[in-house]
């Protein structure tokens, strides 16, 4: 059995111009990385802005397992049955992390025979966008700092700096650090910190902004310290907004690719650490919509994570309607969630998935809590049995929703009608009643309550005493009125990990809260959720290599 890797290796691709041209694109639109990639020049907008929104269609999933969901797989195989169908189709993909690509999981490409492509490109430095972030998060972090040695006009208290340095890569060893060492002309000495780029306030900014103009207000707002009064500090203040500006001017275009079969794939903007946990970019679904029938999205990690953010964040941001959402749920999965192990999942077992299920359960009651309707999708594996397929399509039916089984993995576009059909019903018999799950007008703390409770099934919220003072001053501040972006593990509906199925009635834990006031939301921090996670025992990049002939073997 081929590898994905050499899958998309021993694909024929089209020039990206061919893919931009089945939707309208023209060549004077488009902005070539070589032969297989281009960016969207701002100028597309302008000639499409007015067209009519196609439908849009979110792919989320239950909460992930070691046996694999497959979002993205069914994502991409997804568009690619909707053109079997005759219907113009497009993905809108977020991009991978270098971090997780070397550390702790593949790429964000998809699987098997439902992938974008070019892949090794799109899991290393595709068109540079994560570059030009951490060089603009960093162009500030170095501004600060200058700033606080040249004669500190604006009183920063150096000890109240909240603005960290990032870097594309998983490196535990930068979460904590001490800078400014040596002698005087070396700065102010003081502790600082790393985050993964992807967790920078940029990547939010950049993800969220609806032009380039947008982009430089949100950078200006951005609060990288407080001053020695209390009172905060933002980019405009240190006057470095319009050189962050400059550097991400490329970066905010959407990149354009294909899947296998040709489809084309706007993968733009990669938020998956605490954010928006892998929601592609305003601009790319704003653009998607208009130039297709039906725009196909996807929200990383379980729907307590990324649906909840893509609805109460993105789309509150954006002013976009969800027509449909598909959850993405195995067999395998569901059978790990009612306490089978990993190396018993392939044996049948009606009763752990009888005990697993509820949180698939759980997940199509949180996605029916926004109005929208609900297609349950099982990403099939050859160990599945019939009866197992049976007892999960009537247990979603029972609930309201269609159900489809997905083979794309296996089997491409073709391997994707079934669930296609079953979305176009929904599309054409079911009306989206989208709703976010709060008002602006709630305080922090019955944000963060609404959120633990309705979706995470909890039963009281505890802060800790620094969290307690944080909301008061961000309240204070005039922040009160942003949405909440929860950052959790992504492995229980809980804040702890190891609670499977559906936890009801926890105490959520919240350690920290901070507001990002150019992204436009408030992050609470539960439990020991990471923005800098380490490398495990055994890196993904142990298993990466390039032959005589530049040809890269191991990577996904």
């Amino acid at each position: 059995m081929k590898t994905d890797i050499q899958i998309a290796q021993g694909a024929t691709m089209k020039h990206i111009k061919e893919v931009a041209s089945s939707i309208g694109i023209q060549e004077d639109d488009l902005e070539f990385y070589g032969k297989y990639k281009a960016k969207i020049s701002d100028e597309l907008w302008e000639k499409v802005k007015d067209n009519k929104d196609g439908k849009l269609v979110l792919v989320t999933a239950i909460n992930p397992t070691p046996a694999g969901e497959g979002k993205t797989t069914t994502s991409v195989g997804l568009g690619q049955a909707f053109a079997k169908l005759n219907k113009k189709a497009i993905i809108a993909l977020r991009e991978p992390s270098l971090g997780p690509c070397f550390g702790i999981k593949g790429g964000a490409a998809g699987g098997g025979y439902a992938q974008v492509v070019p892949m090794e490109d799109l899991n290393l430095h595709f068109t540079g966008d994560f570059h030009a972030i951490t060089s603009a998060n960093n162009l500030l972090a170095a501004m600060l700092d200058n700033h606080i040695q040249q004669g500190n006009t604006l009183q920063i208290d150096p000890r109240q700096v909240v603005w960290k340095r990032c870097l594309d890569m998983n490196d535990r060893v930068l979460r904590n650090i001490v800078v400014g060492l040596g002698n005087k002309m070396d700065g102010m000495v003081r502790e600082d910190h790393f985050v993964i780029t992807v967790a920078s306030e940029i990547m939010a900014i950049l993800c969220l902004a609806n032009d380039l103009q947008d982009l430089k207000e949100r950078l200006g707002k951005i609060i990288v310290a407080y001053n020695f009064a209390g009172e905060p500090v933002t980019a405009d203040q240190l006057e470095a907004t319009g050189a962050m500006t400059a550097l991400l001017k490329d970066a905010i275009k959407p990149n354009l690719i294909q899947t296998l079969e040709h489809t084309p794939a706007l993968v733009h903007g990669g938020p998956f650490a605490n954010i928006a946990h892998g929601c592609n970019s305003v601009r790319a679904t704003k653009t998607a919509l208009k130039l297709c029938d039906i725009a196909i999205t996807e929200a990383g990690f379980g729907a307590d994570l990324g649906a909840e953010k893509f609805m109460d964040i993105k789309c509150r941001s954006a002013n976009l309607k969800p027509d449909a959402v598909v959850l993405v749920a195995t067999v395998r999965a569901l059978k790990y969630n009612g306490g089978v192990a990993k190396k018993d999942l392939a044996e049948e077992n009606l009763d752990a998935l009888k005990k697993g299920i509820v949180n698939l359960e759980k997940h199509i009651e949180n996605v029916q809590k926004f109005g929208v309707p609900v297609v349950v999708t099982l990403n099939s594996f050859v160990t599945d049995t019939d009866a197992e397929n049976e007892y999960i399509k009537n247990f979603c039916e029972e609930r309201g929703c269609e159900f489809a089984l997905s083979e794309v993995w296996e089997k491409g576009g073709e391997g994707g009608i079934a669930l296609a059909e079953k979305v176009l019903e929904t599309l054409e018999k079911k009306e989206s009643n989208f709703h976010t799950l709060y008002s602006d007008e709630l305080s922090l703390k019955e944000k963060i309550e609404t959120i633990s409770k309705e979706i995470y099934g909890a039963g009281s919220v505890e802060y800790a005493p620094a969290a307690e003072k944080q909301l008061a001053k961000i309240e204070s501040m005039g922040f009160g009125n942003l949405p909440i972006c929860m950052a959790k593990n992504q492995y229980s509906l809980s804040d702890d990990a190891t609670l499977l199925g559906r936890p009801e009635n926890f105490t959520i834990h919240i350690r920290e809260v901070y507001v990002n006031a150019g992204a436009g939301f408030v992050v609470a921090l539960t439990g020991a959720v990471m923005t800098m996670p380490g490398l495990p025992k055994v890196p993904a990049a142990n298993g990466i290599d390039v032959n005589e002939e530049g040809k890269i073997t191991g990577l996904f």
